[in-house]
């Protein structure tokens, strides 16, 4: 080949270059994994949060005693890539804070890998937009191991750093409590039992500040026990039976009006405690 013909060739592979390196560092951004987002969406007959009914109070200000009070429920799940960094958000129509009828959860953390546990740790702020009394902010951490054979087990404790938990104390009425650092512990288990049908059971411990205590609460145990069919597409059916103990710690009374006193309003008489134990079904679809 003639030499000039050579020195053109060359000429015109160095001018492709960073050509060629623009379409490899497009090819490999196309193949690294994209930030996921879901999204869910559900319907229950009863939304319980750590035992507790959280549709209590009537439009009339009588308690509801019903089993069936449905809620509908859905959130968004943001990950960022194989970071491990996820943010999110839930929301649920509640009814226990006069003034309030929804409940939006906002969250984020991190999940890595430490031996055989997957680990997660963040933070969680619960926010009720007619109602800030009720807003609580807690910090977690959770471990799982898991196996195939065996099942996923999950140890999860909440730390709470903001000033009251879920109103209890009454920090925002100027009780001159505080349920600052009230913790709840969870542990709970998972498997696969046959294919699609899984079983889900969970107990968990709400360990109050002496705050708390001082109105009458007690710490209580609350259980979750059900299983979960998977139709595919993203849709299943759960049916659960929750509730907790110690249930005179936490009653509603048949009286019309705002409540005082406590977080339910004052122990006297007795025709409801949310602790109180339901059969609960719920249909979620992930999106």
């Amino acid at each position: 080949m003639h030499r000039k013909s050579v020195q053109i060739l060359a000429l015109g592979a160095l001018a492709a270059l960073p050509m060629l390196a623009s379409a490899q560092a497009a090819a490999d951004a196309a193949a690294a994994p994209a930030p996921n987002l879901t999204g869910n969406v559900a319907l229950t007959t009863n939304y319980k949060f750590r035992g507790q009914d959280q549709d209590v109070i009537g439009n009339n200000g009588f308690a509801k005693t019903s089993w069936f009070k449905p809620a509908i429920q859905g959130g968004i799940d943001y990950a960022f890539g194989d970071s491990g960094f996820y943010v999110g958000n839930w929301n649920s129509s509640v009814d226990w804070l006069p003034g309030n009828s929804v409940e939006m959860d906002f969250y984020g953390g991190y999940k890595f890998k430490g031996g055989p546990i997957d680990w997660d740790v963040g933070v969680y702020q619960y926010y009720y937009p007619g109602n800030t009394a009720g807003n609580t902010t807690e910090i977690y951490g959770a471990g799982t191991w898991s196996d195939e054979r065996f099942g996923a087990f999950t140890a999860k404790y909440s730390w709470t750093v903001s000033n009251d938990y879920f109103n209890y104390a009454g920090n925002q009425r100027g009780s001159g409590l505080d349920g600052q650092n009230t913790g709840y512990l969870n542990l709970a288990y998972t498997k696969e039992i046959v294919p699609k049908l899984t079983f889900k059971t969970a107990i968990g411990y709400t360990f109050f500040t002496s705050d708390i205590k001082s109105l009458g609460y007690k710490d209580y145990l609350d259980y979750n026990v059900g299983v979960s069919y998977d139709f595919g597409s993203g849709l299943a059916l759960a049916g659960s039976v929750q509730g907790g103990n110690n249930q005179s710690a936490f009653n509603l009374i048949a009286t019309p009006g705002i409540p005082t006193g406590t977080v339910f309003g004052p122990i006297g008489q007795t025709t409801f405690s949310p602790n109180v134990t339901r059969f609960i079904v719920t249909l979620t679809k992930t999106l």
